[in-house]
């Protein structure tokens, strides 16, 4: 089976280039191929993680995988996809951001001895001369047909408008695809369907200026089954950098997949075998508990590692009991069964916490509103009133029933207290002793 299949048969392709030819250069050739990252923020988040991957398969296939960092074009802005011009960050806060993303790639990605490469496209773009730039490589663009590319018509039909700035983007991006071909012989870009135009355009430059062929392939983008965007929940983006989502969270985030996304999940966010994958199709209901359980293990296992996984599992486990999981379900994942379930991991540490002031729970005490608020369970205290008032706020286990109850010293177990919205967002607050006695 090519790579091409096993993309096909995991449901990560969208469209691609000289589809026969493709197959033929991927089967006969070790390939180089590359994807671009944007470095303007210091994190990926799980709606990276189709093209992360994409990637990810590619080298476990032999083949070498190129993330392109785009350091020079960062400094200007992708329109791709967006309704308004991205902010302009500087060098400082790129080379900064670079250093977090290399970081999380190396979960997925085997960097060393040059098995995949971790590039940065201002090492070319920045040293540019705009009137060579022009003559050379403008020369082969009509602005006819640029306009008529997706990416820049949603701009153009925005109330912002597209700037000159903007407009260069697709033929840095092409510029890219021909240095990479030029530099390392990467005759393949893979990127998010939004990247298409910027793709085509690529494939061009190369034809024209090297004489070569060169291919594209589009990924769709994934959405969970009631419409949502990947990876955006209530608080925001999930997170790969373990300090903004830890994996206690990203594990939550996982098995509370709908049920209707389980199967299509495990294809595109863990290695597990198709073989296996397909024994959830028949599933339903509180059967696939155990498939949710094996899909968050994964996918925390390959973003923050094992023992990470464990801990959240662990964690999970003491909070609403361990999943029925056969030994001889997906075999070949890691998950604890439940005969191997140890305790030594840390799954306390596990579940998000905050500190509160011993002090504050004397005399008059405090409002369990605002502990709701310390916990980040609610973002504001008609949140906090809603989320009581319809029966979802729990203290140590026993349902709050009334929105002015108070929270007392003798609330408080083993130095914490332990709150809950609804059924599955636990958090605790750990109780720090200010007082001198």
């Amino acid at each position: 089976m090519s790579i091409l299949d096993v993309l096909k048969e995991r449901g990560f392709i969208e469209a691609v280039t000289h589809e026969q030819e493709l197959k033929d250069y991927l089967e006969n050739n070790k390939v180089t191929c590359y994807i671009g990252f944007d470095p303007t923020g210091p994190s990926l988040h799980v709606g990276h993680l189709v093209t992360i991957m994409a990637l990810a398969h590619m080298q476990r296939m032999g083949h070498r995988p190129i993330a392109l960092v785009g350091g020079g074009t960062g400094l200007i802005g992708d329109p791709s996809g967006k309704t308004e011009m991205r902010k302009v960050i500087t060098q400082e806060e790129i080379n900064e951001n670079k250093d977090g993303i290399k970081k999380q790639l190396s979960r997925f990605l085997n960097f060393a001895d040059g098995k995949a490469l971790m590039l940065d496209n201002a090492d070319w773009l920045t040293s540019l001369h705009y009137i060579p730039f022009l003559r050379d490589i403008g020369r082969h663009f009509s602005v006819n047909r640029m306009i008529k590319a997706e990416s820049y018509k949603m701009r153009i039909d925005s109330e912002e408008g597209l700037s000159f700035i903007e407009f260069n983007y697709m033929l840095l991006q092409a510029y890219d695809f021909m240095e990479l071909a030029r530099q390392y012989g990467c005759m393949l870009q893979m990127g998010g369907s939004d990247q298409w135009g910027n793709i085509v355009a690529g494939i061009d430059l190369v034809r024209r200026t090297q004489q070569k062929s060169a291919f594209g392939i589009t990924f769709p983008l994934i959405t969970t089954s009631s419409g949502i965007k990947m990876g955006k929940t209530h608080k925001g983006a999930v997170w790969l950098d373990p300090d903004r989502t830890s994996p206690y969270e990203y594990y939550q985030f996982w098995i509370n997949t709908d049920d209707a996304d389980v199967m299509r999940f495990l294809a595109l966010f863990t290695f597990l075998s198709m073989d296996e994958i397909r024994g959830v199709a028949h599933l339903e209901g509180s059967d696939l508990n155990g498939a949710k359980a094996i899909l968050a293990f994964e996918a925390t296992t390959i973003a923050h590692g094992k023992d990470a996984a464990i801990d959240a599992f662990e964690a999970t486990c003491s909070m609403f009991g361990a999943p029925d999981i056969a030994d001889n379900f997906m075999p070949s994942s890691t998950i604890p069964r439940a005969t191997q379930l140890s305790g030594e991991h840390s799954s306390n540490q596990a579940v998000p916490s905050s500190e509160c002031n011993l002090s504050n729970f004397e005399g008059d005490g405090i409002s369990v509103s605002d502990l709701f608020l310390i916990s980040g369970l609610v973002q504001s205290k008609g949140e906090a009133k809603r989320l009581i008032l319809q029966g979802g706020g729990y203290i140590n286990g026993k349902r709050i029933d009334s929105f002015d109850n108070k929270v007392f010293l003798e609330d408080i177990n083993n130095g914490e207290i332990l709150l809950r919205a609804g059924k599955k967002k636990f958090h605790k607050i750990i109780i720090k002793n200010d007082m001198n006695r």
